[in-house]
């Protein structure tokens, strides 16, 4: 029974080149993060990916191993992400703040869609400007990445064709190509959002507490909003961190949303092949060959997420496991976007640059708007 499930020591001995790559890549990327602060490791990560596959670079033995990394690192570094989330400390802020968060996230996350569909910009890249834009950054891209990148059909035919083999890497390239659009347009956004917000919040008059809500529910990364925060004092900085990770506890119950909805049309796919089976097996018909498998309801690694959430929020969790865990997280995540960014078409990724970009400026005029409205109603 192990035997299918467990890798092989060939299977990890094919994983090294590309593991091996990926990682080398975000180390790179955390020493640029580090030389210039501003600069999203995440985003350098994708960018140098995108350089190693359009640029010829990328060997073709590391390819298991990127493939590896985009989709089962990508999943435990969101895993990761939820030991960083107390649940009594969002709590803390207060029913308005709560409602602020909520509202901000729903709203934009809404709008965004809806806007990006009249702008005829793809859905999955949609999808990914409204999920980061609305929670938090490039993290929430590559959560809902990790969603959006699982097959449509939950029926596999037994014996892939070579076109099979080729719509399957298609359809995982144009959630690559969105991803590295959305990444590059939240933080592009988040990054104005990071300078503007700070200055508007001093020329309103608003209190600490309110300027603090706002910074938080309307900046997209959780270190820009460290870095807005910390240019109005330590106050408004503890409460903007705080209503940051109210709204990265929004991840949760949204990734989860959509992979429910798509595992339903997954298995109503299932249901109406086995009707078709079955009616060919009373007819004596060729059965269609295919292997019927149904997901979860939910995908796994939200399930780990929310767990960690859970931890965090009931026990008590030294400091420094949560700064390990942290960097831990952040360094998957960082490996990850390598390998998103070598599944990028660049000129798909310029063909569709403009709407892209400016779905992500309206995203960020939304998220902007609705929680400071929510803040001088409410606060």
């Amino acid at each position: 029974m192990l035997g299918p499930v467990l890798p092989t020591a060939a299977t990890w001995l094919s994983r090294g080149p590309g593991l091996v790559l990926t990682t080398a890549v975000a180390l790179v990327a955390f020493a640029v993060h580090s030389a210039v602060p501003v600069v999203s490791a995440l985003l350098v990560a994708i960018v140098i990916g995108v350089v190693l596959r359009n640029a010829g670079w990328l060997p073709a033995a590391a390819e298991p191993g990127v493939r590896y990394s985009a989709r089962t690192v990508l999943r435990l570094g969101v895993v990761l992400l939820g030991l960083q989330l107390s649940i009594p400390e969002v709590v803390a802020l207060g029913w308005e703040a709560i409602v602020v968060i909520v509202a901000t996230v729903t709203l934009t996350w809404c709008f965004t869609l809806l806007i990006g569909r009249w702008l005829r910009v793809p859905r999955a890249l949609r999808m990914l400007l409204a999920t980061g834009t609305a929670i938090c950054g490039a993290s929430a891209v590559a959560a809902m990445s990790a969603v959006l990148g699982e097959r449509e059909s939950a029926a596999t035919p037994a014996a892939p064709t070579a076109g099979d083999e080729a719509r399957e890497v298609a359809d995982d390239e144009d959630v690559e190509d969105a991803a590295a659009t959305a990444v590059a347009a939240v933080t592009v956004f988040g990054t104005l959002s990071m300078l503007v917000l700070p200055t508007a919040a001093a020329a309103l008059g608003l209190g600490d507490h309110a300027a603090g809500v706002w910074v938080g529910a309307g900046i997209h990364e959780v270190g820009q909003v460290v870095a807005a925060g910390g240019v109005l004092g330590p106050t408004v900085l503890a409460t903007a961190v705080v209503t940051k990770l109210g709204r990265v506890v929004l991840l949760a119950p949204l990734v989860a949303g959509v992979g429910y909805a798509r595992s339903r049309r997954a298995r109503v796919a299932v249901e109406h092949q086995v009707a078709v089976d079955s009616a060919s097996v009373v007819t004596g018909a060729a059965p269609t060959g295919v292997a019927h498998t149904r997901p979860p309801l939910v995908p796994g690694f939200v399930l780990g997420f929310l767990a960690l959430v859970a931890v965090r929020s009931l026990l008590p969790v030294p400091a420094v496991v949560l700064d390990v865990v942290e960097t831990a997280a952040t360094l998957l995540l960082t490996v990850a976007m390598v390998a998103l960014g070598t599944g990028v078409n660049l000129t798909v990724l310029l063909r569709r640059g403009g709407p892209a970009m400016l779905l992500g400026l309206v995203a960020a005029l939304l998220a902007a708007g609705i929680s400071l409205l929510g803040v001088l109603t409410l606060l």
